[in-house]
């Protein structure tokens, strides 16, 4: 995930945070004017209630994408970290057969030639 694509991510988390906000705002009005000595006023309520809905509804989407772009995110897919550590462990074997190849010259030179 870039810079920016971070940062737009964080942009939409933190307009989401409002919305949450907003949304408890209006639960609590709905609520003060379900308590309301004069009884509730019915469109007061029904208003609040569809921007309620439809905020919740929005905010389960924006929610859903971040999760989805967040589970996409894959750090280390162009780290070099496993490759190097494979061309290290190559490097130590070859390293292993060389001085076994020295010790079998030797133990070879020890003995005379049949020719």
């Amino acid at each position: 995930m870039d810079p920016q694509t971070q940062n737009t991510s964080l942009q939409r988390l933190q307009n989401v945070e409002r919305r949450v906000v907003r949304v408890l705002e209006l639960a609590g009005g709905v609520m003060e004017e379900l308590a309301s000595p004069s009884g509730p006023k019915k469109e007061f309520v029904n208003s609040h209630c569809r921007e309620f809905m439809q905020s919740m509804k929005d905010i389960q989407g924006t929610l859903r994408e971040e999760i989805k772009s967040a589970c996409e995110y894959r750090p280390f897919e162009k780290c070099d970290y496993s490759a190097r550590i494979a061309n290290e462990i190559c490097f130590q074997k070859l390293e292993y057969v060389l001085t076994q190849l020295d010790d079998l010259k030797q133990t070879a030179d020890r003995y005379p030639s049949s020719d």
